[in-house]
C-alpha cells in the first residue's frame, strides 16, 4: 500500500474535498451559529440517531472546539459548504481498519433539501475514500421511512443489503434500519 493511503491519516489530517458546487472541510468555530439551525431542527433529526456528536454539548461553540479532538476518536465530521455557507455535516464513522471498511452519513439543514447537495456530498465522500484511502467497503444506514436518503444512496450505486434491521439509534426502542453497501 502507498504511504498516506491509510484511512487513519484522515483522522489525523482532516481532509478538504472540493466538488462541482460543494466544499467538504473542517467546521470552524465561526460556523457555530449556523450549526444551531441544523441542530435545532426536529425535521432534520427525525431520521437520525440521538447520539450524534453535534448534540453532545448544549454550547455549539464547545461542539466545534471538540470536533477535531474528542470526536476524532470515533468519526471524522466535515462541514458541507455551498458557496461558503454551511448547509450541513458529512461524517465518516465506524472504521474497521482491519477489513478496510467505513460508514458514511450526512445531514442537511432543511432549506437545502431537494437541491442535490446530499447526492453530491455522498459522491465526494465515495470518491475520496476509494481514491485517496485504502477503504474497500463503504456502508450506510437509513431509517426505513427515510426514502429521500435511500434515493441518494441508490443514485450513488449503493446496494440495499438488509431491510428493517433493528438497530440502537439511541431511542427508547430499537429502530428499523436499512443497511446499504458500496
Amino acid at each position: 500500500m502507498e504511504p498516506g493511503r491509510s484511512i487513519k491519516n484522515c483522522y489525523q489530517n482532516v481532509p478538504c474535498l472540493t466538488g462541482r458546487r460543494l466544499i467538504l472541510k473542517r467546521v470552524e468555530e465561526e460556523d457555530a451559529d449556523a450549526l444551531s439551525e441544523l441542530v435545532s431542527s426536529t425535521s432534520v433529526y427525525r431520521y437520525l440517531p440521538t447520539f450524534l456528536f453535534e448534540k453532545k454539548y448544549a454550547d455549539l461553540h464547545e461542539v466545534v472546539r471538540k470536533l477535531y479532538t474528542e470526536c476524532l476518536q470515533e468519526s471524522v465530521i466535515l462541514g458541507i459548504y455551498l458557496q461558503s455557507e454551511l448547509c450541513g455535516l458529512a461524517e465518516m464513522y465506524g472504521l474497521r481498519d482491519e477489513i478496510h471498511k467505513i460508514s458514511i452519513g450526512y445531514r442537511l439543514m432543511e432549506r437545502f433539501w431537494g437541491q442535490g447537495i446530499a447526492s453530491e456530498t455522498v459522491a465526494m465522500l465515495v470518491q475520496y475514500l476509494y481514491t485517496d484511502t485504502d477503504i474497500e467497503i463503504i456502508t450506510a444506514s437509513t431509517m426505513v421511512e427515510n426514502k429521500a436518503s435511500a434515493r441518494v444512496l441508490e443514485k450513488n450505486d449503493f446496494a440495499l443489503v438488509a431491510s428493517g434491521v433493528d438497530e440502537d439509534w439511541g431511542f427508547a426502542n430499537p429502530t428499523a434500519a436499512d443497511k446499504w453497501i458500496r
